[in-house]
């Protein structure tokens, strides 16, 4: 339905809705309430009458056995029968053991002069007395029955929202895989003909060094468009030394970075070996060491360390940066957060699902001191 399609009308059609059915269950809830008070009410009022009939019968003889089994049939409404003093003569449903307390009779019958008027109980004009009674267990059951059914409405509304959030998402997510994949393939026709430039130049025997440099970055390229194409889709997982892979990334961005950051790569063994995907994997190490340079400000130390342990491959990513509170260490690999002015927040999440996801990793901030620096540390399972 064309309705729909309009996101902002849509919700201010639930909230009205549902607040439409909020104030109906209230308003009905009230007005049963009441009737249920009332019939409570008259109730009461038939028992005081044949109460009356049987204190007011002289006759020996006479017949009670209908008023006799009105007070008995009396089996939910507490009562108490005081006299025109205020001295209990007698009480219905209340605690046997408890009534014997003069303090709880005394409490209970506060409540009932709070709830409901007394009911007069007058022999000829004379020895009065009165009857004080409270709401039923069910009535007063009845008074959150309201409460139960907003909480269930809420529930359910709940769930909506989680149904429309979860296909928001996934049409977001759709979105992205396509145009990820639009680029890699757009990517694709530059790079062919580079390819063919290339060939040109070696055969007018250009300077190799230059070649050289050109296929680096043509090979880059060609990684990126990989790296896209792959977005959306699972990735084929191979058996790769991690110590190699993990290495061509850090070289490549040490040779075109600046100059005032001091790199450091080491690992405990030059082959360490465990499945992945080869582009993937090198991204995310790319996406820490560029977070690293732009959070030092182009100037500083950036140490890079793998570790062969006996359950784990460790990754560990350490800069002099300007460092983050601890209350960021999770929050940063959320989509779209970023504390950049220019960025859009994608990198570390993107590197969260590739290790987390895919690689059924862990990726996180092991510690982190304001301008002292911060550390990220990635586990990879081994062979």
């Amino acid at each position: 339905m064309k309705i729909f399609s309009n996101t902002l009308l849509f919700k201010r059609i639930t909230i009205l809705v549902s607040f439409v059915i909020v104030l109906s269950i209230l308003w009905n809830t009230y007005s049963f309430f009441q009737k249920f008070k009332q019939e409570e009410r008259i109730k009461m009022e038939i028992l005081a009458e044949a109460q009356k009939e049987i204190g007011s019968s002289t006759d020996l003889n006479a017949k009670v056995d209908l008023p006799l089994k009105i007070l008995e049939n009396n089996n939910s409404i507490p009562m108490i029968l005081v006299d025109e003093n205020g001295e209990v003569i007698n009480t219905q449903n209340l605690d046997s053991i408890k009534s014997l307390n003069p303090k709880y009779l005394k409490k209970q019958l506060a409540i009932m002069k709070e709830q409901n008027e007394p009911i007069l109980i007058s022999y000829n004009g004379k020895n009065k007395q009165y009857i004080y009674y409270r709401d039923s267990d069910l009535l007063d059951k009845l008074t959150y029955y309201p409460l139960a059914l907003v909480l269930i409405l809420v529930l359910f509304l709940a769930v909506i929202y989680l149904f429309y959030s979860s296909n928001k998402a996934a049409e977001t997510n759709k979105l992205w895989t396509g145009m990820a994949k639009e680029t890699a393939h757009q990517i694709g026709t530059p790079l062919s003909s580079l390819l063919g430039w290339i060939s040109i130049l070696k055969m007018e025997k250009v300077d190799e060094t230059y070649i050289e440099e050109i296929e680096k970055d043509v090979y880059r390229l060609n990684t990126i468009a990989n790296r896209f194409s792959k977005i959306g889709s699972i990735p084929e997982l191979k058996k790769e030394n991690i110590v190699a892979i993990t290495k061509q990334a850090f070289d490549y961005l040490e040779s075109r970075s600046s100059k005032q950051i001091s790199f450091s790569f080491s690992s405990t063994d030059h082959e360490i070996y465990t499945n992945l995907n080869r582009e993937l994997f090198g991204w995310v190490i790319e996406n820490l060491i560029k977070n690293a340079i732009d959070a030092m400000l182009g100037k500083g130390n950036l140490n890079l360390q793998i570790e062969n342990s006996p359950k784990k491959i460790k990754i560990t990513v350490s800069d002099t940066g300007k460092g983050m509170p601890k209350k960021l260490y999770k929050q940063i690999f959320k989509p779209g957060f970023t504390t950049k002015k220019r960025g859009w927040g994608l990198g570390l999440s993107l590197s969260k699902r590739i290790v987390e996801d895919y690689h059924n990793g862990k990726i996180f901030v092991k510690k982190s001191e304001i301008d002292k620096g911060t550390t990220f540390q990635i586990l990879m399972n081994k062979l």
